[in-house]
Order: structure tokens, then C-alpha cells, then sequence
């Protein structure tokens, strides 16, 4: 039998965000970052049933929807596997690429700032959404904000590299002055 890839899926069940659509999130990510790539075998149903306590239908669901973006394809037997990844050229070696380190390090004095998570979320949306307005959908024509970060969780220097949470509560907002902090000064 074919080993699963090293992808764990968190489950938020706060997030106010779907558990399959969660999970269809995280493996995008994954795809995105390199962490999955094609040929990969995604855990089984039961091994996500067991790693998080969720009804098995629900992993299915998930993995439904991302063969139906031909993203993954289910083989009978032998179970499911990335057919593509995202991201262009660069999308590959995005997890090792020098700006992420430049914002794991931003993400990093962010916090001994004393930004909170959602702080940190809502200024990024922000800063991203001005930096890319009106260019809401990829080349690929994927979907809402699809090239910077496609609604995927976004916990990756600040949290993991899969992430548990979501930036779509923080969409269309903006951080509020009182969250201005001394640390942010140094941008």
C-alpha cells in the first residue's frame, strides 16, 4: 500500500468555516507550498477520521470537491492522489523562498509587538487586498483572490505549515487604529 503524504489536517470547529471546505483549504495550501505534489497519496478517510474526530462523509465530501477542481483523483483501492499542484513556477519552492522568511520573520516581531493572531490576520488581508486591488482573480481565473492567497488557511509562519484557521473572517475588514503597536512602526 502507498504511503499517505506528510499533510495533517487541523480541524477549527470555532472558525465558522465548513470542516470539508477546511480541509479542501488546508490541501490546497499544501499543494501550493510544495508540501504535496503530484503522485502524492492523501491520507485515507479513516486515517483523517482518527487524526481528527470527523464524520467520514465529510472527508469524502472534501475530497470530492477537490477532484472535481482536478486536483486530486480517487483510484478505488488504492485511494486518492494529487494530479497537480497550484501556484506558478515559483509555487514549488514557495515554503523555502526568501519572502517567506522575510515574513515569518515580520510575523515574528508582529507578535513580540503584541499583535494578537487575528490582529496579524486582519492588517495582512489588508496590506494584500490594497496591494492587489483589482486583480481579484488569478490569470487562472480560479476565483476571489486566488494568486495571493485563495481564501486557504493562512497560519504558515505564525503557526504551521498547514494552518488551522482562515483568513475569510478577516476579508473586507481592515485592523482597526487601536491595534497599532509600536512594533509595527519598523515597516
Amino acid at each position: 500500500m502507498a504511503e499517505s503524504a506528510a499533510v495533517e489536517f487541523r480541524i477549527d470547529r470555532r472558525s465558522g468555516v465548513a470542516t470539508y471546505l477546511q480541509i479542501v483549504q488546508q490541501t490546497k495550501q499544501a499543494l501550493r507550498l510544495g508540501v504535496l505534489e503530484p503522485g502524492d497519496r492523501l491520507p485515507t478517510a479513516r486515517e483523517v477520521v482518527e487524526a481528527t474526530a470527523i464524520n467520514p462523509n465529510t472527508v469524502l465530501k472534501a475530497y470530492r470537491e477537490l477532484e472535481r477542481e482536478g486536483l486530486v483523483e480517487a483510484r478505488r483501492g488504492l485511494g486518492t492522489f494529487v494530479r497537480r499542484t497550484l501556484g506558478g513556477a515559483a509555487g514549488a519552492s514557495a515554503a523555502d523562498s526568501p519572502l517567506r522568511a522575510e515574513l515569518a520573520d515580520w510575523a515574528r516581531r508582529a507578535r513580540s509587538a503584541g499583535l494578537e493572531k487575528d490582529d496579524v490576520g486582519a492588517l495582512f488581508t489588508a496590506v494584500l487586498e490594497s496591494t492587489y486591488e483589482g486583480t481579484h482573480e488569478s490569470a487562472h481565473g480560479d476565483g476571489p483572490y486566488e494568486g495571493a492567497h485563495g481564501g486557504e488557511p493562512y497560519e504558515g509562519p505564525y503557526g504551521g505549515t498547514h494552518g488551522n484557521g482562515t483568513s475569510e473572517g478577516t476579508r473586507g475588514t481592515t485592523a482597526p487604529p487601536s491595534t497599532t503597536h509600536q512594533g509595527d512602526q519598523d515597516r
